[in-house]
């Protein structure tokens, strides 16, 4: 895996947003078949790839929300769908708002594409991350703002927004007109009781504005595949992916797509069951930073695999991760990464075995306290 490959053997890693988890049985069995059988030829897709309808099937069926498959659109990433979505969806000078601090590329890809950042701070409040409704309405209405980039479940703090929350944001976006671009590439991690909303779902109206971006790559280990696929609801956008020259932005492989299918046909009995063991060890940090780091500060993550840690009572000043790395061979991500609110912050994954998180943990608590054998 990437993530293993990519540091010393003296370090443990816990950035990459990676799974220390073979692959499902199914998916696995299924791509040796099809390398055995030398099915690597052109797909014969002429109306688009068989992910179309399996998507919407699995969509009504695990979160009651139910579209065309007409509407559905490939795409190599969630990040090329996201995008695609802002290149086609808005123009030189306009607003997008985003829930900071967020996934380190979209700020990239804003930038780049000459779109202004609004940024929408996420508060820590005793109850968990929020975004202060009024606040959002007051910017949206003050600049030219016509888009709103979600993620959710929310990477990096692990939030799960609620239904009212969603409602909150889609009554903004129908009264300014907003194109909403909703990255749910985590929506299948969402731990219990919290339950994942596709933001779609909220009514016909929303879903008219709305390009869900979302794919099987972390749910199922898949990353390296490059294969995702979004719910493309304004027709105007759906008219533009029709009028793109056929595969000006790439498109998705045979495996990838095989993959995929593998995973939302056969592979649910594995999701279930790394669900609960990411539950478990979810539970195991925060036991144990409750226990050992006090002055760690963190709010349990509601999805995803990550945890957003606050580390400013340690006094090690706006990059964390460096110390951890340097003096604990632990590499976490660096707040400074997912921009406005991310200083003295690293994010740790914690999709591992529990004796992997143990050792991370023993390290972090031997760079705190200057113990070699903690």
């Amino acid at each position: 895996m990437t993530k293993w490959r990519q540091v010393a053997p003296s370090v443990l890693p816990a950035s990459l947003a990676e799974m220390d988890f073979p692959v499902a049985e199914p998916i696995r069995e299924g791509l040796l078949r099809m390398v055995g059988g030398s099915a690597l030829g052109y797909p014969a897709w002429p109306e688009g790839s068989p992910l179309r309808e399996v998507f919407a099937q699995r969509m009504a069926r695990v979160y009651d929300w139910h579209f065309s498959p007409k509407e559905v659109w490939e795409f190599t990433s969630v990040t090329q769908g996201v995008n695609l979505a802002l290149h086609l969806g808005t123009e030189p000078g306009d607003a997008v708002a985003v829930h900071t601090p967020v996934y380190a590329p979209f700020y990239d890809s804003i930038a780049r594409m000459n779109r202004r950042l609004l940024p929408v701070p996420l508060r820590d409040t005793a109850l968990g991350w929020a975004w202060d409704a009024d606040q959002l309405a007051g910017a949206v209405a003050g600049q030219r703002v016509r888009a709103l980039l979600l993620v959710n479940p929310h990477n990096p703090t692990g939030r799960v927004f609620s239904r009212a929350e969603l409602l909150r944001l889609a009554e903004l976006a129908e009264r300014h007109d907003l194109l909403v671009i909703s990255d749910e590439i985590y929506a299948d991690l969402t731990h219990m009781p919290h339950r994942h909303i596709p933001f779609a779902s909220l009514g016909p109206e929303i879903a008219r504005r709305t390009i869900t971006v979302t794919s099987a790559t972390k749910a199922f280990n898949l990353a390296g595949l490059r294969c995702a696929v979004g719910h493309v609801g304004p027709s105007r956008l759906r008219a533009a992916l029709e009028n793109q020259p056929t595969d000006l932005y790439g498109a998705v492989n045979v495996m990838g797509a095989h993959a995929t299918l593998l995973a939302w046909t056969e592979s649910e009995y594995w999701l279930a069951a790394v669900r609960e063991h990411l539950t478990v060890v979810r539970d195991r940090l925060a036991a144990a930073l409750a226990a050992r780091l006090p002055q760690i500060r963190h709010h349990q993550p509601e999805g995803s695999t990550l945890a957003w840690l606050d580390c400013n009572a340690l006094g090690w000043g706006a990059d964390p991760a460096s110390r951890f790395l340097d003096q604990g061979a632990v590499q976490l991500s660096s707040g400074l990464r997912f921009g406005q609110g991310g200083e003295g912050f690293v994010r740790l994954n914690f999709a591992t075995s529990r004796p992997v998180l143990d050792q991370l943990l023993d390290r972090m608590v031997g760079c705190v306290y200057g113990r070699a054998d903690s």
